[in-house]
């Protein structure tokens, strides 16, 4: 797929959001509900739905209140849906809330950190490639999925080699689009995460270069506003949040090669290599839930500085002005 195709995706997508808005908001996403059981939490999830998957496993699904799943390509997309009026939460890395507030006018804050491992954070070259790092990629063509983890690592690693944004031909695409393009030899590299990156391995692709090191292990829960005026509203995130902490808790304890067989069949590999990421994953950074602190603003405060550095923000952004300890004291209660 094209660039300007890709872009032309992402319009759409957000457009289709956009749409959404009157529907979102007649079927309660701005109500005041009185209780759990009026609530409907509209919650993103990028990759597969992991997360509902792990609440399932964990036989933690059973909440007082509804939850709506919706899948995306990115957290990207996810918070686009969010300033559209078509999620109540969104989950993400630091990125895509500085690009999502980055007019001045989020219409969501961060409430709580997740901590979780940054593996399968990849640059890859497809099977056969000559480039064997990432020095090799100047004047090539890199893909790269725009305004998430991949835009922010792949800028890193190209300064630690000694090279320019302006030294690569950048191309940004969604991870399919990306993973597409790279296959039928369009892009001498992706840079991309997830499940994107697992099934360019599986095609035959190698990695040139890792933002596992990177990358903070700092993942977002952004809620919107309106989520934040309901006091039912807000105890059913912070339990959500709160749920999703105790049901990967309840994997880590021994359970990890049952929940590697729900891995494998959504994320079509093989069960021993599913089995033997989680376990990497969870040795690395074991995914728990975290109130917000100082410390979690300063990162992505640094993130956004990079941004600037970049020339994709243009100008600095103070990222505390879009971070709340309104969910603390539920977060508390539930964790």
């Amino acid at each position: 797929m094209s660039f300007r195709r890709s872009l032309r995706t992402s319009a759409a997508a957000f457009a289709f959001a956009a749409l959404l808005l009157p529907f979102a908001t007649a079927c309660g996403g701005d109500a005041q509900a009185d209780s759990q059981a009026d609530v409907t939490l509209r919650v993103g999830a990028t990759g597969w739905k992991v997360e509902e998957a792990v609440l399932k496993f964990a036989h933690l699904d059973d909440t007082p209140y509804h939850v709506k799943w919706s899948l995306f390509q990115g957290g990207d997309q996810q918070l686009q849906a969010v300033r559209a009026g078509a999620l109540d939460l969104a989950s993400s890395s630091e990125i895509p809330p500085v690009f999502a507030a980055a007019d001045g006018k989020p219409n969501f804050k961060v409430v709580a950190v997740q901590r979780g491992a940054t593996l399968n954070q990849e640059v890859v070259v497809p099977k056969g490639s000559k480039v064997t790092d990432i020095a090799g990629l100047k004047g090539k063509k890199v893909g790269y999925v725009q305004n998430t983890t991949a835009h922010y690592f792949l800028y890193e690693l190209l300064k630690q080699a000694g090279l320019k944004w302006s030294d690569v031909d950048a191309k940004p695409l969604l991870p399919n689009d990306g993973l597409a393009a790279l296959n039928g030899g369009s892009l001498d590299a992706f840079a991309s995460y997830g499940t994107s990156i697992i099934t360019a391995h599986q095609q035959g692709a190698t990695t040139v270069g890792s933002g596992a090191d990177i990358l903070s292990g700092n993942f977002l829960w952004s809620a919107r506003d309106s989520v934040l005026k309901s006091d039912a509203q807000k105890e059913a995130a912070a339990d959500l949040i709160a749920r999703i902490n105790k049901a990967y808790a309840y994997v880590r304890d021994g359970r990890e090669a049952a929940f590697a067989k729900v891995i494998a069949k959504n994320t079509h590999q093989p069960v021993a290599q599913a089995e033997q990421d989680l376990l990497a994953q969870q040795k690395q950074r074991p995914t728990q839930a975290r109130t917000v602190d100082d410390a979690a603003i300063s990162s992505q405060q640094k993130v956004a500085d990079v941004f600037t550095e970049l020339g994709a923000l243009k100008s600095r952004l103070d990222v505390k002005s879009f971070w709340t300890t309104a969910l603390t004291t539920d977060l508390e209660k539930a964790l």
